[in-house]
């Protein structure tokens, strides 16, 4: 069957590549004049040809193939003046392109992309966020916030304040393939889900996929997040930073050895919240805070050889005294290489290294207690992309991973934890095609074939029922188990006319590592794993159907999307679950199957003084899996019905801009006792359905709003005045039962909520 389909995909790419060839060929890269910044996603198209046309990839360079003639080119992005270029093509012609920013400050900026875009396009589940929407939407203690601001999304639902993940189309936190600058990042949080680790002011370009994603991405079920990090600017020095009521930032950047030729960009952030509370005598010896540096640079060899470094530390640190202390963080870094090989050829190469660790440490009876578990990874990562003519855009390439995963251990007083570092291998190789089959149709296809590898240096327990049946031991470097997977991906866009379009997509997504996790805010229970003997890849296969509309010139956009997610090989904990950190989590496990489906609506209106969307999702999500809830289906950990956000920008004046944010959304699933008895004198819970119960509903209006300082000078500043959670609703993080202190027999339950009333001022500035 595998090599069947693999020869079905082979005979398209063929037959695709056997179109007509053009004689000659455009190419070049878009920046923005002023920085210097490669921009991604620009339109090129041609004047003296309807429907023909090409974007600029994630690095900024376009290729565009035709037949001889006198053309003119036109380069059209949001938020910057079109530009036309005429060329006479009687031999292959290299065109760079400055764009010229700035317009449309008047008005608040829903979309990076062309506004027709979600026409033309064959990408489904994908929006492309812009970082001046995030900038004025209303978020927590006033930081402008990426993953905040995405989660507004449809299909997009937080774990809940505080939590430190989110679900996308059914999935779980560990399912979303989270990418600074292409490195993996682990834990995408600061204090426990209230900042997101993304600084927005050294962020670029930021791109959710929800699970029909583009063959050169791999490695999770449910999402990709593909975050880009700024290249600093090219032309002159600049710093921009901000003043907020719990944290500041400062970002510089500049010109690194020649002008035009080479940039670097500074930026970090770092929480106050501990300074001010040590001026009290009662959180003398309290730490809290969160830190992060973005760092970034780029020298061009020539005209067609670029490359770049980028870094990205962060850590949270929460201690008291000698008492307990916990810190976690990441890093990563990227080396990059960008070659233009020929006008029609492009190739990206990169080296990358991601780290994540968690710490953990407390004092007992004069005893110290270590935990500690950390995940890192070393990648070299090679992509191609191909313009053979003006209608195929062919991708293709390979990622080498090689991955060391410390599961949780535990060290002090009698404890004794046998566990070792254990290493794995994930491979992929892959090829994909955009194909422009007419005027009416455009098609996304291609092929992954990923593979994992379990490394020798550690003990493998094998278990049948939870019952331990063999152990194998590892040789340090021995290559074991392989599991083998082909992951197809196609999806089609057929436009009904002007103003409509009709979608369908259809996706196989592979994962190799896993998360196990008991809680939604993170706990040093919490273990990334790898594939073993008893952990099989997960497996997804989803399809989709949409429908896309347009209004008014485009200035109101309509989205509907419809899906259905199977999943295979999907793992919970068994029933009363042992999940201590000496023991051996595998045998508390146990596997089965799931499935997703829902509705997503996401109405914009994309220009004029009043901007913004209002989204909703409808959905269901369950899991059934051989020893939990009878054998039978039942609601998984991040299941909710409904989900609404509504965001409204208003441009009051040139200076003012008003933003607010409403969302609404059905509690997660959760499993309630149904009763208790008491046995040596302890009072132990009765549950029944994993699942069953429900908690309270989720709302919540925040507002939020900006003040452009006018300034006739270089110097340029703003102040944000927010209010989060406007009526002061006490949405519930967690719920608690206990012995009623009147009634033993009764069992009362007391809701826990985190944020109230939350206002913040910062002030922004850049010069």
């Amino acid at each position: 069957m595998y090599k069947k389909t693999a020869l079905n995909f082979l005979l398209l790419f063929s037959s695709t590549l056997l179109l007509a060839q053009a004689k000659y060929t455009v190419s070049g890269t878009v920046k923005e004049k002023s920085s210097g910044e490669m921009l991604i996603g620009v339109s090129i198209t041609i004047e003296e040809k309807a429907n023909v046309g090409v974007i600029t990839n994630e690095y900024g360079f376009y290729s565009l193939s035709l037949p001889q003639g006198k053309y003119t080119l036109r380069f059209s992005y949001i938020g910057y003046e079109h530009k036309l270029i005429s060329v006479e093509l009687n031999s292959n012609v290299t065109e760079n392109v400055d764009l010229e920013d700035g317009i449309f400050l008047q008005e608040a900026v829903v979309t990076s992309r062309k506004y027709d875009d979600n026409l033309t396009t064959s990408a489904m589940g994908t929006e492309i966020l812009s970082m001046k929407t995030a900038a004025v939407v209303p978020v927590l203690l006033g930081e402008k916030d990426l993953v905040k601001t995405i989660l507004l999304m449809p299909g997009m639902k937080s774990n809940g304040e505080g939590s430190n993940g989110f679900s996308v189309r059914g999935g779980t936190a560990d399912q979303n393939l989270i990418l600074l600058d292409a490195a993996p990042v682990y834990n995408a949080s600061h204090l426990l889900g209230i900042f997101s680790t993304f600084n927005s002011d050294a962020i670029k370009d930021a791109t959710i996929i929800k699970g029909n994603s583009p063959a050169q991405f791999g490695g999770r079920l449910s999402s990709v997040l593909d975050v880009k990090m700024k290249e600093g600017n090219n032309k002159t020095y600049q710093a921009s930073g901000g003043i907020g009521l719990i944290s500041s930032r400062l970002t510089i950047e500049g010109p690194l050895f020649q002008k035009e030729k080479s940039s670097f960009i500074i930026s970090g952030r770092r929480t106050y919240v501990d300074i001010f509370a040590r001026l009290s005598s009662d959180f003398k010896d309290v730490e809290l805070y969160f830190y992060d540096l973005n760092v970034k640079a780029n020298f061009a060899i020539n005209n067609k050889n670029k490359i770049y470094f980028s870094g990205y530390f962060g850590k949270d640190v929460l201690a008291v005294s000698d008492l307990f202390g916990s810190n976690w963080g990441n890093a990563t870094g990227t080396l990059r290489w960008n070659s233009v090989l020929s006008s029609k050829l492009f190739s990206n190469t990169s080296l990358i290294y991601s780290n994540y660790d968690f710490n953990l440490g407390f004092q007992n009876d004069g005893s110290e207690i270590n935990y500690n578990s950390k995940i890192k990874d070393l990648n070299l990562k090679q992509d191609f992309s191909f313009y053979p003519n003006s209608q195929n855009t062919l991708r293709f390439g390979f990622n080498l991973i090689h991955h060391n995963i410390t599961p949780a251990k535990a060290k002090g007083m009698n404890i004794v934890s046998n566990k070792n570092n254990r290493e794995g291998l994930e491979n992929s190789v892959y090829i994909s095609n955009s194909l422009k089959a007419s005027d009416k149709i455009n098609i996304d296809y291609g092929l992954r074939f990923s593979f994992y590898s379990i490394l020798g240096g550690d003990t493998y327990n094998i278990y049948q029922n939870n019952e331990l049946v063999e152990s194998v031991k590892l040789a340090n470097g021995k290559v074991d188990k392989t599991y083998y997977n082909f992951e197809p991906r196609i999806s089609i866009n057929y436009r009904v006319n002007n103003t409509s379009s009709l979608k369908a997509a259809y996706a196989r997504n592979t994962q190799h590592l896993h998360l196990m996790s008991n809680s939604t805010g993170g706990s040093p229970t919490d273990q990334w794993i790898g594939n073993s003997y008893n952990i099989k890849p997960e497996i997804a296969d989803q399809i989709s159907f949409g429908f896309s509309k347009n209004f008014n010139e485009n200035m109101f956009e309509l989205n509907a999307e419809t899906y259905y997610k199977s999943m295979q090989n999907q793992i919970d904990y068994k029933d009363g679950a042992d999940i201590n950190i000496v023991q051996d989590i595998e045998s508390q496990l146990l596997f089965g199957k799931g499935r997703a489906y829902g509705l997503e609506i996401l109405l914009k209106k994309n220009k004029g003084k009043l901007t913004g969307w209002i989204g909703y999702t409808l959905s269901k999500t369950e899991r059934k899996i051989n020893g939990i809830n009878n054998d039978e289906w039942y609601n998984a950990k991040y299941d909710r019905t409904h989900d609404l956000s509504v965001v409204g920008i208003y441009n009051l004046t040139p200076q003012w801009t008003l933003s607010c944010t409403f969302i609404y959304s059905t509690g997660n699933a959760v499993t309630f006792p149904t009763g208790k008895y008491v046995l040596n004198g302890m009072t132990i819970y009765q549950y029944d359905n994993r699942n069953a119960d429900r908690m309270p509903v989720t709302h919540r209006l925040d507002i939020s709003l900006t003040y452009e300082v006018p300034s006739n000078g270089k110097y340029r500043s703003s102040w944000n005045f927010g209010l989060y959670n406007v009526y002061g609703r006490q949405n519930p993080y967690s719920i608690n039962f206990k012995e009623n202190k009147d009634n033993p027999q009764k069992i009362d339950a007391e809701q826990l909520s985190l944020f109230r009333w939350i206002p913040s001022i910062t002030y922004n500035f850049k010069f």
